[in-house]
């Protein structure tokens, strides 16, 4: 949801502390306001709390996964039609489809290629 500024916010849900650096860095550069959370369950309430405009959510996340995490934001009804992205480095064979499946909206693999994700998420915020 815009803020009073105008920002689009943004929620990461990733439990490594140096990829949630980076991508505040990354993201906060373009404008974007962003918000973080180490767990799933940290991640669910932020939300819940925030209603973003787009979610990152890692795929391998300690207590709850990813792929968990969205099938119970997508039955949050305020949260329905929030786009939820994986940020994964799970590249297995139907990984993708699995994350796609779960609700995600779509899918970019990690490492972050930092010069591209800004373009990334303007997309998913465009669809």
């Amino acid at each position: 949801m815009n803020d009073q500024s105008g920002q689009l916010t943004i929620l990461y849900i990733e439990d490594n502390f140096t990829n949630r650096i980076l991508i505040r860095r990354v993201l906060e550069a373009e404008g974007y306001r962003v918000l973080d959370a180490e767990t799933a369950p940290e991640g669910i309430a932020l939300a819940e709390a925030n209603e973003p405009d787009l979610i990152l959510m890692d795929i391998s996340l300690p207590e709850m996964n990813g792929l968990e995490a969205t099938v119970r934001l997508r039955a949050i009804e305020h949260l329905r039609h929030t786009p939820i992205v994986a940020l994964t480095a799970n590249v297995m064979k139907g990984d993708r489809e699995q994350a796609l499946e779960a609700g995600c909206a779509g899918y970019i693999q990690k490492p972050i290629d930092v010069d591209r994700l800004p373009d990334q998420i303007r997309s998913f915020l465009q669809d």
